[in-house]
């Protein structure tokens, strides 16, 4: 697998690279999961990431690392518990970075990001969010002194704030999530144009927003998405006929849209099995999608430039059950 150097670090990192949200899901899958990452690493993929608020992610990637060994590059955030978590205690914070250092085993970690740096309704992690300035940023900073961190992050969702941090000179790597894919582009002309102009690596998240685009759904067809836009519908229903038209299955077709974007180093995929890795991989080798096949996603995508506010992040499971999703603000969003 190609490998690019990962914006203003020395890190080379290949173009896919695994997520640790769903492959650690849990202890009963710890065999598959040790398989999979195996079949990553088999297959050219040097990079993971995970996060301490990604349920036992960290612990569960740290059993399968005893077997498995680190990726080149690993990756974890600073965070926890959005209800409980200290973002402005410094004790705290120290914590939960030698708590990771912990239960995955590792003395060091190439890229220590800050969890959803822009979103204070989670985590209010800035005293000064204007100057970026932070008890968070004074700790990291000490780790990496200490040769404990070797590169500060960024990993959140929210693109304008997020690209005023970017802006800010102070870290080396951004991961973007839910908002640089084949119907939602509002990452391409705000955090990656700044991350690009700043000179840090730049990793997408989420290019299959949570399932969203992991197969057709019936319900988009019969219209009961009650709550979905009906341009949005429309938009996946044009995405569905072009999947369709040019035989290229949606997985694929998301993954080799985001690394057709130069400007992005490496791209999250959420695979959970060998097969999955397995396909990803294939569609990573067959290079950046046709330039007519861009050029029709760019039409499809223009017709909703930016999100509905009552669509939820995780498409793919609301479209899935969509009597299941009871709308903004509710516990299910």
């Amino acid at each position: 697998m190609n490998k690019s150097k990962l914006g203003k670090t020395e890190l080379e990192v290949s173009q896919l690279s695994l997520g640790g949200l769903f492959v650690a899901g849990g202890d009963g899958q710890i065999d598959s999961a040790i398989d999979t990452v195996n079949k990553a690493y088999e297959l050219g993929i040097n990079y993971i990431d995970t996060a301490p608020g990604y349920g036992k992610s960290e612990e569960v990637m740290g059993r399968i690392f005893k077997t498995t060994g680190t990726p080149s590059i690993l990756s974890t955030k600073v965070g926890g518990d959005p209800e409980t978590f200290e973002a402005q205690n410094p004790d705290v914070i120290k914590a939960s970075i030698e708590n990771s250092l912990t239960v995955m085993g590792v003395d060091h970690f190439e890229i220590f990001m800050v969890h959803e740096p822009e979103r204070p309704g989670h985590f209010d992690w800035w005293t000064d969010m204007q100057k970026v300035e932070g008890p968070v940023l004074d700790v990291l900073l000490d780790y990496k002194r200490q040769g404990i961190i070797k590169h500060l992050g960024l990993g959140g969702t929210c693109t304008t704030e997020m690209a005023h941090l970017v802006r800010s000179g102070k870290f080396d790597v951004v991961l973007t999530a839910f908002n640089y894919s084949l119907l939602y582009r509002e990452a391409e002309d705000t955090v990656i144009k700044a991350a690009k102009e700043n000179g840090l690596g730049i990793i997408v998240g989420s290019p299959l927003q949570q399932g969203g685009f992991a197969k057709k759904y019936d319900a988009v067809y019969d219209d009961s998405v009650y709550w979905l836009h009906p341009a949005r519908r429309q938009q996946l229903l044009d995405l569905y006929a072009l999947s369709d038209d040019i035989k290229m299955s949606l997985p694929e077709m998301a993954i080799r849209f985001v690394l057709s974007n130069h400007d992005v180093h490496t791209v999250l995929m959420g695979a959970r099995t060998v097969s999955e890795i397995e396909e990803n991989v294939a569609a990573v080798a067959k290079g950046d999608l046709p330039s007519d096949v861009m050029a029709r996603l760019d039409e499809i995508a223009s017709r909703v430039p930016f999100r509905p506010y009552e669509e939820p992040n995780g498409l793919g499971s609301r479209l899935g059950n969509p009597g299941g999703y009871k709308g903004p603000g509710s516990l299910n969003y």
